[in-house]
């Protein structure tokens, strides 16, 4: 894949989560072109409007449009945001074979105009979707991602950060795994402020006890949100934003993203949540960070069931 002399983006998906990131793409000023792409045609016009008006106050000028598909062929990145949502009391796994259909016309549609540039992935589930997307353009596997376990990360942040009364710049901890019910937290790489958190915890075993509830509250918080308001895009949004300026600004920087792994962690064949160094070029190398067993144990578990779920759409995307 070659440098593009500009940095186009292009948006499959105008829902929540696909305004949400557009809006931010916007007011950040990342990209210097913007397309959106959604069967409700009126809904995208109208988004297109009202983000042109607010560009003038953008963090950059940005040409901002309506498109097709057409416009796939020399973008830069396809953010797919597009397919059925996540009910309330539904699975991320649920949708997998819903979203395996509408992903396998979507990305074949994408793939007949010419399109060589990088794939970030929403839509849940995330990780199968991610393999799907890449199984059916056949690119290569740096250039498909999945958003993975970004925002889970970001919310296990936000929570060490409450509990011990410090910003989340100034916590470094990681979710990875599959985005769903099968992650995992990794405790033992866990730091506040560069201080291991299991040294934290020896001087302050008072906390021991909320070590469980802070995980069940960043595992769970997808559900509490879609009960109180019917669906999450905040959140996702700018952990979207944050994997689009890695790739656009060729940060070189690692992130819990959904990635392919090819025998990294003792897994083949498998998209999952592991800490990834994104550039230009995609996902180009994962990091494995250093589990202890019972991290092990959980993050082959939680490959399992990735692979479980492929196994059951391999025959969808054939």
């Amino acid at each position: 894949m070659k440098y593009s002399k500009g940095n186009k983006v292009v948006l499959i998906g105008d829902g929540a989560v696909g305004s949400s990131y557009a809006f931010a793409l916007v007011s950040q000023g990342i990209a210097d072109e913007l397309v959106i792409i959604d069967l409700d045609e009126t809904k995208v016009h109208g988004d297109v409007a009202d983000l042109n008006h607010s560009a003038p106050y953008g963090g950059s000028p940005i040409k901002i449009k309506a498109g097709s598909y057409k416009d796939c062929s020399n973008a830069d990145l396809i953010v797919i945001t597009a397919g059925a949502a996540q009910k309330p009391g539904e699975t991320r796994l649920d949708l997998v074979e819903k979203n395996t259909r509408i992903f396998k016309e979507i990305v074949s549609t994408i793939m007949q105009t010419g399109f060589n540039g990088i794939f970030l992935i929403a839509t849940n589930p995330v990780d199968v979707l991610s393999y799907v997307t890449q199984k059916v353009s056949g690119l290569p596997k740096a250039q498909v991602i999945g958003s993975g376990t970004i925002l889970d990360t970001a919310r296990f942040k936000y929570e060490l950060a409450r509990e011990f009364n410090v910003s989340t710049w100034s916590v470094d901890a990681q979710i990875i795994g599959e985005h769903g019910d099968s992650e995992l937290a990794v405790w033992s790489q866990a730091n506040i402020a560069g201080q291991s958190l299991y040294d934290i915890l020896k001087d302050n075993p008072d906390k021991q006890h909320r070590i469980d509830e802070i995980f069940i509250n960043t595992r769970d918080a997808a559900y509490d949100i879609i009960k109180a308001k019917g669906a999450t895009y905040y959140g996702i949004a700018m952990g979207l934003i944050r994997i689009t300026q890695a790739i656009l600004k060729n940060q070189n920087v690692v992130l819990p993203v959904s990635s392919y792994l090819n025998g990294e962690y003792g897994q083949n064949d498998v998209y999952i949540g592991v800490p990834t160094l994104i550039n230009r070029n995609g996902a180009v190398k994962v990091y494995e960070t250093q589990l202890n067993s019972s991290e092990s144990k959980l993050f082959e578990n939680s490959a399992i069931i990735l692979k479980e779920m492929q196994n059951k759409i391999n025959q969808l995307i054939a």
